[in-house]
């Protein structure tokens, strides 16, 4: 776990040193969250979920997950409304921010040293990618357009999408059970293993000037963020596994540790994207990393 925590660090600091230097020019955090966008992720989600089981995703502890996603995802939707009175754009990104874990290049290494089976990340994976990721992204692009969505623009949303089609083009081929040749494979693979890299040190780019702990108008929602994310969110999922479903040992393990893992770096790139909430989003990635340090060697102790 120290390990996956110290390459993710490692690679952002990179990326702050880049932006404290101009290496890249003014547009450079820009481009880079851009290519990882249009370009990385997409060929990334294709190769994983074309080497993913569809049949290991329904499981009881991913029910514990999932359950405590919407629940944290609700809790910040009607914070921004009634609260903050935030727009639907900003609303989106600060749910995301708040439920929208980092399966990817952290959640991989911590399944494997805390869960023993990098496999638990697997289903959380699907369900982020099939159907968080697709629900955000239609809000966003809805709300970045200006104006009332048609029916045909809405069904047409997908096709529009790098990440949805990647994730639908990965699913296909795990659907139909013929892996593709190596040789068709290898260029997705070579394109998708920048995807994470061009993340974080997007993200650490963006971290030269910013001030992640500032006092302002934004501070309030920001910590909320966090945390709902490093703390609201695994406790949930330990209430619903253990009471309601009846989950102990691994299982109930997995789960919480799952819902513990902080914020992913998509995030920020979706934020980027779109141009909405990018302070929020970059903060609490920020500062959900750096917490859920503490609090998932904690569950680890606690539960393992």
């Amino acid at each position: 776990m120290l390990t996956g925590f110290t390459v993710i660090w490692t690679v952002t600091l990179a990326g702050y040193l880049i932006g404290r230097t101009r290496l890249l020019g003014p547009d450079g955090t820009t481009v880079l969250a851009r290519l990882a966008f249009f370009v990385a992720a997409p060929a990334l989600l294709f190769t994983t979920l074309a080497r993913s089981s569809v049949s290991e995703v329904f499981t009881p502890a991913l029910a514990a997950f999932v359950l405590s996603t919407v629940l944290v995802a609700a809790v910040y939707l009607t914070l921004a409304h009634w609260v903050w009175r935030r727009p639907a754009g900003e609303a989106t990104v600060g749910a995301l921010s708040a439920s929208y874990v980092n399966a990817a290049n952290l959640g991989l290494p911590v399944a494997a040293y805390v869960l023993g089976d990098p496999s638990f990340v697997a289903p959380v994976l699907l369900f982020q990618v099939l159907l968080a990721s697709p629900v955000a992204l239609a809000v966003l692009d809805v709300t970045t357009t200006g104006h009332r969505p048609s029916p045909r623009r809405l069904a047409l949303l997908p096709a529009r999408n790098p990440i949805m089609l990647g994730c639908a083009a990965g699913l296909a081929v795990s659907i139909v059970g013929r892996p593709l040749p190596e040789a068709v494979m290898r260029p997705f693979e070579l394109v998708g293993s920048a995807a994470v890299p061009l993340a974080l040190i997007a993200l650490g780019m963006s971290l030269y000037g910013s001030r992640p702990l500032a006092a302002g108008p934004e501070a309030v929602e920001r910590y909320v963020a966090v945390g709902l994310k490093v703390l609201v969110q695994p406790a949930l999922a330990y209430l619903i596994g253990h009471l309601a479903l009846g989950l102990d040992g691994p299982a109930l393990l997995a789960a919480v540790v799952t819902s513990a893992l902080p914020t992913a770096q998509n995030v920020f790139v979706f934020a980027t994207r779109y141009q909405r909430g990018e302070a929020l989003a970059r903060d609490t990635v920020v500062l959900s990393t750096l917490a859920a340090a503490v609090t998932l060697a904690a569950i680890a102790a606690w539960l393992g």
